[in-house]
């Protein structure tokens, strides 16, 4: 059943009636998808600049790997690469989210002109990042997370994955908002891949009705992760991160079919027409058109 009704806004942001193109720049070496192609500022800027071409509607700027086993980056490499872009993208009319787990990286973001905190961790990995985003006002994408990801999964043991990864959410939830957060500008992220394993992330998918119950904005991130490898391996084993993109696409149209506030993908045009041909299925079935 789509849940288009139930899509949510997100205070601060544009509107529009379908699911959102959240498109990704790594400004990383160590990328598990781009593999450094973006790490220099007139790159990444260009880059982002990009995709909101090719249909983003917005862009989430990154300055440290979360792939499993990458080793953090300090805090001034971290601004060095990060807010330059930030401050590039939102001088050309982007809407700009920053992809951070510090507190003085979204400050100096926000403060450079990001609209939106996209923190892994879920305000977990930095007890500052929570007064620091509602002193700001900004909007806030918590996402499931049971930490760093060093050695592999961390704590990937679920009796059943999605009520537990909705109670833990919930109560992630609950702490943002005690800490000065408005209700009207938290975003809830399944965290697909984060201490998962593929069957983790599919259940997930297929339970996206429960995340939407918590009673906020969902935003999936799918691109390109390992249990899309998993789905697609042939005799020679998954493919290449850069060759799932039509799977990313894929995925993307099931989750803005069921209701969705946006997806998270590297290559965008695939996943930009995905959910405008969704939103004009549903306009269709309820006699009502949208196709922005």
């Amino acid at each position: 059943m789509s849940n288009q009704s139930g899509r949510g806004r997100v205070a601060g942001l544009p509107e529009r009636d379908r699911c959102a193109v959240m498109g990704v720049v790594n400004v990383t070496p160590d990328s598990f998808s781009d593999g450094g192609r973006f790490f220099d500022t007139t790159a990444a800027v260009k880059r982002g600049l990009d995709l909101v071409t090719e249909g983003a509607d917005l862009v989430d700027v990154g300055g440290e790997s979360t792939r499993p086993g990458a080793t953090r980056v300090d805090e001034a490499e971290e601004l060095r690469r990060v807010v330059p872009v930030v401050r590039g993208l939102a001088s050309e009319g982007v809407t700009v989210s920053v992809d951070t787990m510090r507190a003085s990286v979204a400050e100096r973001a926000l403060a450079a002109g990001a609209a939106l905190v996209n923190d892994v961790s879920g305000g977990l990995a930095d007890p500052r990042m929570i007064p620091a985003v509602a002193d700001a006002g900004a909007p806030f994408v918590v996402m499931h997370w049971r930490g760093f990801l060093r050695g592999g999964n961390v704590r990937g043991e679920y009796t059943d994955v999605v009520t537990e990864v909705v109670d833990e959410l919930h109560a992630r939830v609950e702490a943002v908002l005690a800490g000065g957060i408005a209700p009207d500008r938290v975003i809830v992220d399944p965290g697909l891949g984060f201490s998962k394993d593929a069957e983790h992330d599919l259940a997930l998918l297929a339970g996206l009705d429960r995340v939407l119950a918590l009673g906020h904005p969902l935003l999936v991130a799918a691109s390109r992760k390992r249990f899309l490898g998993r789905i697609l391996a042939g005799p020679d084993g998954p493919p290449p991160a850069r060759e799932r993109d039509a799977a990313t696409a894929a995925v993307s149209a099931l989750a803005a079919h069921a209701g969705a506030w946006a997806v998270r993908v590297h290559e965008v045009r695939a996943t930009a027409d995905a959910v405008r041909v969704a939103r004009a299925i549903a306009g269709a079935r309820t006699g009502t058109e949208g196709t922005r």
